[in-house]
């Protein structure tokens, strides 16, 4: 047996696909605000597209977890991977026609988020189907630190283009991006272990009653949402912060670096570290958070300030690929698209809360308020996971591959349009 993830086959094209795929979505942020200030020169229609692409993702995706047990989670990944391919085309077209209809883009963009609804659950199907159970951490590892680097050169890889090409070929590298990745996973043969098909509230009642039968993990999502709204926190109150006290723009910038080569890190310290209490470990790493919120509070001095923000993300490289591996060993595999879609909405939903309520705090008791506040908050939730019997009896031995993904043959398809009756986030 391969003693190293990348020895597999399938598992080098779904690392290659997911590594071109993400950086081609790391360049997009920075130049989709910049083609749409450039057009329209409103922030408001900036937050227009940006709400089209994220309401339709918070709404579809329990559905987007229904559809990812039923279905093989290769057919589902590669046809998302298609409509997005179109989506970012035909952006990137709009802008380098030289008249974008800001319409047009919002319904692109609004296509785009649905279809990332439908593709964000397949990822643990995708790594359970094709990694066995003792390779998983790495294999998670692996993702989770190209995710970072990727994070690391996008912005500068769409600074390059957006300054010397223009911001309309950001978005066709990003669709060609996920061209790329659809042509791999025709390559690639995952084991499926199929959800027993029955009516569409049933399906998303047995996916939350496996989420509510595991105390460690709903605490753990509630921590995590924790994270995520102070995490808005400070990437809503902290540009200012930087650049009116900390020293200017520069420093932001620096912070931002910081947050993105924690990141890797931390992704790479999971793969050589395998703590035996790993989903306690993880969200005590995740209580890391609060050391940011509180530089950026005092303020600190920009050098602790940037260093604190990269050991908090440190902390989330490293709970990342941990808890994905934990989520994959614990769950039916029937179940595992629907158990992580209830992930990803408490994480996304979480975000736009701390974005509303920060700037609101901050008008109405100044910024160090509501960062003081988001730091204890999120330091307490997340250390005090703790207390829960089942994050503190959680251990790493679940090495063996699940039966049903043994005995389960993988099945190879050919064409991305035949629907395959048997399957295996």
């Amino acid at each position: 047996m391969p003693q190293h993830p990348l020895r597999l086959p399938d598992f080098r094209l779904l690392f290659l696909g997911r590594t071109v795929s993400t950086l081609g979505d790391a360049v997009v942020p920075a130049a989709l605000a910049i083609a749409i200030t450039r057009a329209t020169g409103s922030s408001g229609a900036l937050a227009l597209v940006l709400g089209c692409a994220m309401v339709p993702r918070l709404l579809l995706l329990p559905f987007g977890g229904v559809v990812g047990d039923r279905f093989n989670p290769r057919l589902v990944a590669l046809t998302t991977d298609l409509l997005r391919a179109a989506t970012q085309l035909l952006v990137g077209l709009e802008l380098l026609g030289g008249r974008p209809g800001l319409a047009h883009i919002a319904v692109a963009e609004a296509i785009g988020g649905a279809a990332s609804a439908f593709a964000m659950p397949t990822t643990s199907p995708l790594v359970t189907g094709i990694v066995p159970g003792e390779h998983r951490l790495h294999a998670n590892a692996l993702l989770g630190s190209a995710t970072s680097a990727a994070r690391l050169g996008g912005p500068a890889l769409a600074g390059v283009l957006v300054y010397t090409a223009g911001p309309g070929w950001a978005f066709v590298l990003d669709g060609v991006s996920f061209l790329l990745s659809a042509a791999l996973l025709t390559r690639i043969a995952v084991a499926h272990v199929p959800a027993r098909s029955r009516s569409l509230r049933r399906d998303l009642a047995e996916g939350w009653s496996e989420v509510r039968s595991r105390d460690w993990y709903w605490t753990s999502l509630i921590a995590h949402g924790v994270w995520n709204g102070a995490s808005a926190v400070a990437l809503t109150l902290g540009p200012l912060i930087a650049a009116t006290r900390l020293g200017g723009d520069g420093v932001w910038v620096a912070i931002t670096q910081a947050g993105a080569v924690g990141l890797l890190l931390g992704s790479l310290l999971a793969a050589r570290v395998r703590p035996r209490r790993p989903v306690l470990v993880g969200n005590l790493a995740l209580a890391l958070y609060g050391l940011p919120l509180l530089a950026l509070a005092v303020p600190a001095p920009a050098p602790v300030t940037v260093a604190a923000y990269g050991v908090a993300t440190a902390g989330l490289g490293f709970l990342n690929p941990v808890w994905e591996t934990v989520v994959q060993q614990d769950f039916p595999a029937r179940v595992l698209a629907r158990v992580t879609s209830y992930d990803w909405l408490l994480s996304l939903a979480a975000a736009p809360l701390g974005y509303v309520l920060a700037p609101l705090a901050a008008d109405a008791w100044g910024s160090r308020v509501p960062l003081l506040a988001a730091a204890a908050l999120v330091t307490a939730v997340c250390a005090g996971t703790a207390a829960v019997p089942g994050v503190r009896r959680l251990g790493a031995d679940r090495d063996a591959p699940e039966p049903a993904a043994v005995e389960q043959p993988p099945v190879r398809v050919n064409s991305w349009a035949r629907k395959v009756s048997s399957r295996c986030r």
